[in-house]
């Protein structure tokens, strides 16, 4: 049983989420405001229209898994979650919005239609899209309506933030990663899809994660968000054909393999970034 004052801390709501099932931490099923650190990126409580979900892919501690494990064991099979592989603290204090806005609100950024193609782009800087792109997502907006910034990152610009980035401690042989930043609103995300290897790390937010392996192609419309699809169709799955899943907050790293299917849905307003392996 969680202690007391655990609960005390946490909604009436958020604690039936763990005594069903939903949740696996306390972390991903705090809805309170002021619970979790948001970096100065909050979300109105009426703005959420998705909370975590069950957890059923593997949850490791950095501390226990080595690189040979990972290689063995995940590396080209399985996704993970892994909990405490970096230390990103002066990475996560410069993207606070604070921070943000004071030293890169003048910085362009190129936002990228929310859907599985992604093929429209448009370019902003950053205080524009704060303006004017950082919203909720809406039941009624379909993905290809939809524009975020979610990497086609200008390193030029950027190369100082990045250069704080911790990246993860395990690898693949033969291949470097690439790094991929971005900055949502809730309810926000990219329906399946699927390239190379890589790692999705939060650093303010939560972000709910779907996979299906490659053999096993998701049943989805590429317009229509993963919102949506989580409202129209994920309730309606068999038991057997739902997805792998888990909410990864800040700090939190998920892998994914080679060509698997993911989908991902910001639970809040959430800055994240991603390191895409690559031969």
């Amino acid at each position: 049983m969680l202690k007391m004052h655990v609960r005390d801390k946490m909604s009436t709501f958020s604690w039936f989420l763990i005594l069903a099932g939903v949740c696996t931490t306390t972390s991903s099923c705090l809805t309170d405001e002021g619970s979790l650190d948001d970096g100065g990126w909050s979300t109105s409580k009426k703005d959420m229209l998705a909370v975590p979900g069950p957890c059923d892919i593997e949850v490791r501690d950095a501390k226990g898994l080595s690189q040979q494990e990972f290689l063995n064991r995940y590396a080209y099979d399985l996704p993970v979650v892994i909990r405490g592989a970096t230390d990103n603290t002066v990475f996560q204090d410069q993207c606070r919005k604070e921070n943000m806005m004071k030293d890169y609100a003048s910085k362009r950024i190129k936002l990228s239609s929310a859907n599985t193609h992604s093929y429209e782009k448009v370019e902003v800087t950053l205080q524009e899209y704060v303006d004017k792109y950082l919203k909720p997502q809406t039941l009624k907006t379909l993905g290809n309506e939809t524009f975020y910034w979610f990497g086609d990152n200008n390193f030029t610009e950027w190369q100082s933030l990045i250069d704080l980035y911790q990246p993860p401690p395990y690898s693949v042989p033969d291949m470097t990663g690439a790094y991929s930043f971005g900055l949502a609103g809730a309810g926000t995300g990219v329906p399946f899809h699927f390239h190379g290897p890589g790692f999705g790390e939060v650093v303010f937010g939560r972000k709910r994660w779907f996979m299906y392996p490659p053999n096993k192609t998701p049943h989805f419309h590429p317009n229509r968000t993963t919102l949506q699809w989580l409202h129209e169709d994920y309730q309606e799955l068999h038991p057997l054909e739902r997805p792998l899943e888990c909410t990864i907050s800040k700090g939190e790293l998920i892998y994914f393999p080679d060509r698997w299917w993911h989908g991902t849905l910001n639970i809040d307003t959430s800055v994240f970034i991603s390191t895409f392996l690559a031969y």
